[in-house]
């Protein structure tokens, strides 16, 4: 009787590794948030507006949309580890552009120009989603969105207090000296590969592709609208916050808006474990608990919103909640076939930026026409679909599921 070798063990990432490629994650996110406690401050060294200045950051994540939707695919193909080598680097020659630009109109071409390589912090999870135990899946996805949002955290604390103390352009100086150190550093955070295969078809037949995968897959579509919402609140909340707290009604400083995105180091801690919850109740169930929580935070935002201390409150609910929003619906994704996780990660992340640009663009432009009041009532209106959605994604799963099994 023939005897079969049994397969060899999938080669998973050692917790040293997951834990570099989380920090390699943090730093590389944090490029696109140092502008947010310090908005006002770069708004009035360029002479601008508030809605103009809502430019940079929307521009910044239209342009990472489309570097997403043209650049990410690539990694279904290609070596994971020198794409994100490529990348980091131009991330870093973008940011020397940013601390070079002598006006606006540079300042704002070098940080779009950011956004369209910012592409590692997307490539490692889907990296990382093929070199886990299935049973872990939730939680390293957690740690790597915790990741993202340490950086976020680090980013907006940082630079509000860096620019209260020196000022806004040394922010980005030092984000200049992190991202050299890092982009030496990369090489050694990712020596694993990945299993990478000759694409078969032009470039142009793999962009299709995305769009191809996208139709065959309407719970990712799903997804992506709902983190697409997520993201949006996400970034039109803490815009609008930066411009209500440094106005001269309310009267902080850049300081003081840095040390109020400390708040976001709950979801620091908290993100992992709800990642592990959601291995357990299931992806969907978690993400309309997560969205119910969220919106009754945004209800706050109003009646709490004049003081720095009664916006706490909701700060504390909405950074919670809002990370397990993302890391549930990438869960979705990641259950699907290895060879397509890239390609469906970017539909949902171009998705979920288009979201966060028009987030920026309306959390400044609404702010400038009609104040914090306005800027509450979008945000209120769009957690509710937030959470419309998520109950219909989780009813539309569970009819399909009992389809299946009738």
């Amino acid at each position: 009787m023939t005897e079969f070798a049994p397969a060899p063990a999938p080669a998973y990432l050692t917790r040293t590794q997951e834990r570099a490629l989380a920090l390699t994650i943090a730093v590389v996110t944090a490029n696109a948030y140092y502008i947010h406690p310090i908005i006002g401050d770069v708004a009035r060294a360029f002479g601008v507006g508030e809605a103009e200045i809502g430019l940079v950051p929307a521009l910044n994540q239209l342009a990472l949309a489309l570097g997403i939707l043209l650049l990410l695919p690539l990694g279904d193909f290609y070596s994971n580890r020198r794409l994100c080598l490529i990348f980091v680097a131009g991330q870093t020659l973008c940011l020397g552009g940013m601390v070079l630009a002598q006006d606006f109109i540079l300042f704002t071409a070098a940080s779009t120009l950011l956004g369209f390589v910012t592409i590692a912090p997307y490539l490692i999870p889907a990296f990382a989603s093929k070199r886990v135990a299935p049973e872990r899946l939730g939680q390293v996805t957690a740690q790597l969105t915790a990741a993202v949002i340490f950086g976020i955290l680090v980013a907006r604390v940082s630079a509000g207090i860096i620019a209260e103390h020196a000022d806004w352009h040394t922010v980005y100086i030092g984000a200049f000296v992190l991202m050299v150190a890092v982009t030496a550093f990369m090489p050694i955070a990712m020596r694993s590969e990945t299993t990478a295969k000759q694409p078969q078809s032009g470039y142009g037949a793999l962009i299709a592709s995305v769009f191809t995968l996208a139709a065959r897959h309407p719970d990712m579509r799903l997804s992506a609208a709902i983190q697409g919402l997520n993201f949006g609140i996400f970034t039109a909340s803490w815009l609008a916050l930066a411009l209500h707290l440094t106005s001269p009604a309310m009267g902080y400083g850049t300081d003081d808006v840095g040390y109020l995105a400390g708040i976001a180091a709950v979801s620091v801690f908290t993100t992992p474990r709800l990642g592990r919850w959601a291995d357990r109740v299931g992806p969907r169930t978690a993400r309309v608990a997560a969205a119910l929580v969220q919106l009754a935070g945004i209800a706050l935002f109003y009646p709490l919103g004049n003081s720095i201390w009664g916006v706490l409150v909701p700060l504390f609910l909405v950074n919670l909640v809002g990370p397990t929003v993302d890391v549930t619906g990438r869960m979705t994704l990641f259950t699907l076939a290895p060879e397509i996780r890239t390609r469906l990660t970017t539909s949902y992340i171009v998705m979920m930026f288009v979201g966060g640009a028009i987030g920026s663009a309306l959390g400044t432009g609404v702010y400038d026409w009609g104040g914090w009041a306005a800027t509450c009532g979008l945000l209120l209106a769009a957690s509710c679909c937030v959470l419309a959605l998520s109950l219909y994604a989780e009813r539309r799963w569970r009819g399909d599921s009992a389809a299946s099994l009738s």
